[in-house]
């Protein structure tokens, strides 16, 4: 599904398939890395399907899908400036591929965004957000195994010093307020995601 859909989205631009599928490998080869617990292509699956649902609502679809691939292209646990590191590389990467700059900014823009998850002017951008942040409202036992996936990806460094730090997000998230800034997916997991939030607050 990822696949094809990167190829049927490069398609529009570029009749070259080995300049795509060169492309696609570099995607795959990053979110393979070793260490990827939950940063890998399962969320891009994940989030691809929660995007789909309200493909309607969106503008700019093409630089959605531009965004959901390239989000977390750069990511490592040591470094503060993942979501730059990957705006600019999408940035370079896509402006290759013929792809109008305006499709470039905005999938850059919603790339930033995922940094902090406040509300945006561009509603495209709140869907995006929105979608990455839709694992905090899912169920429980999927919670459980996202909050065992992060831990697993910052195993590097010991309770004491993971604790704190994630104790922080996830006070963050609860002090959004809302956590999600479209009706949508307020609607669909805002409930569910303070609950399970809270109840992970509860253990540190």
């Amino acid at each position: 599904m990822l696949k094809e859909t990167y190829f049927s989205l490069l398609k529009s631009y570029n009749n070259n398939d080995d300049i795509i599928l060169k492309a696609y490998n570099k995607i795959l080869h990053n979110y393979n890395k070793a260490r990827r617990y939950y940063h890998n292509l399962n969320h891009l699956q994940a989030l691809l399907n929660e995007l789909e649902e309200i493909k309607n609502n969106i503008a700019d679809w093409d630089a959605i899908l531009f965004a959901l691939y390239y989000h977390d292209f750069i990511y490592s646990v040591t470094k503060k400036d993942n979501e730059e590191q990957s705006a600019l590389f999408a940035r370079k990467e896509i402006q290759h591929l013929n792809i109008p700059i305006t499709i470039i900014d905005n999938c850059t823009t919603h790339i930033l965004a995922t940094k902090s998850h406040i509300k945006s002017q561009n509603p495209d951008t709140n869907y995006f957000t929105d979608a990455d942040l839709s694992i905090l409202g899912s169920e429980e036992n999927n919670y459980k195994q996202y909050c065992r996936q992060i831990r697993k990806e910052y195993s590097i460094y010991p309770s004491f010093l993971y604790s704190p730090g994630r104790k922080k997000v996830v006070q963050h998230f609860l002090q959004m307020n809302p956590i999600y800034k479209t009706e949508y997916f307020y609607n669909k997991y805002e409930a569910v995601a303070k609950q399970n939030l809270e109840k992970e607050l509860a253990i540190f």
